[in-house]
């Protein structure tokens, strides 16, 4: 996977407690939970069945803060909630925007056979008090939380600071 690639992966990995192997092995699990591909699922029988495409970063013009979007899928016959993020990256925070307005919120619903769409200019991922400055080429790992379902991790790629997707948050 390309952000474990070299030396710069394993040196993220020592800062799980100066243990790289523990390390190793947390990052190898979950990749073996969530898979590589573009679609992850966070389902655990509650009835929600989740996955997350369409993830990206802008590259940040600041040095302390970034946006992340996302589309996250439930299938399943149950809603679910979006309840908190957590990157080794910073500190992650969830924004609904009404309105034009922006707010940091506890909690954002997933409808059944619905989705929670994160995108510029409406509800969104908020990164501060980054440890590096995220560069486009590079990715950002994310772990998102939620009210009843298993916990996903999600890899986000830096694009460009003007990147507009094709699809996956147009149309929504």
């Amino acid at each position: 996977m390309k952000a474990m690639r070299g030396a710069r992966g394993l040196r993220g990995l020592r800062g799980l407690r100066g243990r790289p192997a523990l390390g190793a092995v947390t990052v190898i699990g979950a990749l073996v939970l969530t898979g590589c591909g573009g679609s992850d699922s966070g389902s655990s029988g509650s009835g929600a069945d989740l996955s997350v495409d369409a993830a990206y970063i802008p590259q940040p013009v600041s040095d302390s803060m970034a946006a992340g979007f996302l589309t996250i899928t439930n299938k399943g016959d149950a809603e679910d909630e979006l309840t908190s993020v957590t990157s080794e990256a910073g500190d992650v925070t969830v924004h609904e925007t009404v309105d034009g307005t922006m707010k940091e919120v506890d909690r954002l619903p997933i409808p059944a056979h619905g989705e929670l769409v994160l995108e510029s200019g409406g509800n969104h991922l908020m990164f501060e008090k980054l440890k590096q400055q995220p560069e486009q080429g590079q990715t950002v790992s994310v772990e998102l939380h939620f009210a009843h379902s298993d916990p996903v991790t999600v890899e986000l790629p830096v694009k460009a600071a003007t990147y507009q997707p094709a699809h996956g948050h147009s149309g929504h």
